[in-house]
């Protein structure tokens, strides 16, 4: 996850008999949306998730869900197909067909680097910062244990993200606050952080629209995917 809630907890899900992908998200809601395949993602714990995901034998490894924009040309609900994943000093470069399938597919898709990070970036002003210096359009907290495990493991990768937090916009407290089991928002400690802080719910509320423009892209997005989520074949 780029923007929105910060991560802490995940589920792993495997659909029976089907020929399988597992896809790495951040959220409950992503997790549910990319539907016929394994999700995975715990924080540090995710490598050790996966190569248990793909013990039995998988065709590709998928980073699917929302990212936050750092490029100021990206809109809340825009699609980005990474073109390689920046931690650091390193790079991970996508399968190309397979990226190049999902950027023609998914609608006003962008391609481009995306940052891998370990804990969201809030500030407003950390994003341009972030654009200038890496060059990234965009960043997640995902997308890195699906290349470094795909790689390890001679797997296709690819990531495919939507904007939920435009460049320009700072996040609120509390969407910074942790998950609860699962991946699910803690709508409690949500109500609580306003009850305390109540200048920060013009925010929170303008973050909830940009959060339902791409949960309905990622929706749209999944449908046009197809079962295989169009890796190529073997």
């Amino acid at each position: 996850m780029g923007g929105g809630f910060s991560a802490c907890c995940y589920l792993v899900s495997v659909v029976a008999g089907l020929d399988c992908i597992v896809a790495v998200t951040g959220l409950a809601f992503e997790a549910r949306l990319a539907g016929c395949v394994a999700v995975v993602s715990d924080g540090v714990r995710t490598p050790a998730l996966l190569q248990k995901a793909i013990s039995s034998g998988v065709r590709g490894i998928l980073s699917f869900g929302v990212c936050g924009g750092l490029s100021p040309h990206l809109a809340p609900g825009q699609w980005v197909v990474a073109s390689s994943i920046l931690l650091g000093e390193e790079a991970h470069f996508p399968h190309q067909q397979w990226s190049q399938r999902l950027s023609a597919m998914l609608p006003r898709s962008i391609q481009g680097p995306i940052l891998a990070v370990e804990q969201l970036v809030a500030s407003a002003k950390h994003k341009p910062e972030l654009y200038a210096r890496t060059g990234a359009i965009a960043v997640d907290m995902e997308s890195h244990f699906a290349a470094k495990v795909a790689a390890a493991h001679n797997l296709p990768f690819a990531s495919c993200r939507v904007v939920i937090d435009p460049a320009h916009r700072r996040l609120p407290p509390a969407a910074l606050l942790n998950l609860r089991p699962g991946g699910a928002i803690d709508l409690r400690a949500v109500v609580q952080s306003v009850i305390r802080r109540p200048g920060q719910l013009p925010d929170l509320l303008r973050l909830a629209i940009d959060a339902f423009r791409a949960q309905s892209a990622l929706r749209r997005g999944r449908a046009l995917l197809g079962p295989t989520l169009l890796v190529p074949e073997a």
